[in-house]
């Protein structure tokens, strides 16, 4: 584990919130490559501060200045953000870091890593999903060049006026889904739910659009959630409550454009170690993030014990109707649940 763990943070050490590391510009070549990087949230996400922009700055150091890398975050080349995958694809963008679930339907496999009561930490699970995309997902990815996958730390939930304590305490309100597997979740515990992506809750918190958003607190900080929905309500048990996944990934003709050389810096900030740097920033994020709310004197709650246990009995159709779905459409969905599950196993214990 301390071997593993320490490969995927020295693919970004040094970078993860300084440039003092850098070389001068002109120590540089002047690049030969320049790639546009599109993604949906603000520059001071964590997101883009603490991993994609240390990313980028690693590549263009490794590169020797070879490669220079622009970020455009929060949509700034346009489009919306379930469109940015196919940015990648198409070329719009050369590279672009996006939800999955944002285009429900179009990559099932992934979603076995967000039906309940499955993800651990945010390091773990991406590593796991990492592998898990590697060996079972190349159909469903192959229009791009794949980075990494990874998924966030497990959500909360973070509700306008009303704690929420048990399953009964969001019968009848209006909840923000972050993806098919926790709107299936949420309409059997009676909320009525809600899609959208992440930048529109602000908004729709204020104006009373939703009642309960699910999100991890590292999205609630930028966006200032816990300032609209200071009740949060935290899942204490063998495992999270839900994560949902992301990507991010190449266009194909821009990887291809590179010689080796330069293929080969790519390809060593990639993979399973990217997966793990990614993981831990979204997991060290999250610890200052919740804090933000505590010191702002928010209300917490938690569901543990045999509140918890009732929520994974409840919630056990879930999986069993995902199952049937994945199994009608032609996949073992048993087979790839339990591999999802072994590679968080075999992750957590490295």
């Amino acid at each position: 584990m301390k071997k593993l763990k320490a490969n995927a943070l020295a693919l970004l050490a040094g970078t993860v919130l300084s440039t003092s590391a850098l070389l001068p510009a002109q120590a540089f070549a002047e690049a030969e490559y320049t790639f546009k990087l599109h993604h949906m949230l603000p520059p001071m996400s964590n997101a883009q501060a603490n991993f994609l922009k240390p990313w980028a700055e690693k590549i263009e150091k490794q590169s020797d200045g070879r490669i220079d890398i622009e970020l455009y975050p929060a949509m700034q080349l346009g489009g919306k953000p379930p469109q940015l995958f196919d940015q990648a694809r198409k070329g719009i963008a050369d590279i672009t870091w996006t939800v999955g679930g944002y285009t429900p339907g179009r990559f099932p496999k992934a979603t076995a890593f967000e039906l309940p009561f499955v993800p651990l930490s945010a390091r773990i699970t991406s590593m796991a999903l990492q592998e898990y995309a590697e060996t079972e997902m190349q159909d469903e990815l192959k229009d791009v060049h794949v980075l990494a996958l990874h998924t966030h730390f497990p959500g909360s939930f973070h509700s306008r006026e009303k704690d929420i304590k048990t399953m009964e305490d969001l019968d009848g309100l209006k909840v923000r889904a972050p993806n098919k597997m926790m709107a299936s979740a949420l309409g059997i515990l009676g909320a009525n739910t809600v899609f959208m992506p992440v930048p529109s809750m602000p908004s729709a918190l204020s104006k009373g659009v939703i009642d309960v958003t699910a999100l991890p607190f590292e999205v609630v900080k930028p966006l200032k959630i816990h300032e609209l929905a200071p009740h949060h309500t935290e899942f204490k048990g063998d495992r999270g409550f839900y994560t949902q996944f992301f990507i991010f990934s190449m266009n194909k003709k821009a990887y291809n454009s590179l010689p080796d050389d330069l293929k080969k810096v790519i390809d060593q900030n990639s993979g399973v170690p990217l997966a793990g740097f990614i993981g831990d920033a979204f997991d060290a994020y999250e610890i200052g993030a919740r804090k933000d709310a505590v010191d702002r004197g928010n209300t917490f709650s938690t569901i543990e014990g045999a509140e918890y246990d009732r929520w994974k009995e409840t919630l056990a159709p879930v999986t069993e109707k995902w199952i049937e779905d994945m199994n009608d459409d032609g996949y073992d969905a048993e087979r790839l649940l339990e591999k999802a599950k072994t590679l968080i196993k075999k992750y957590e214990n490295f």
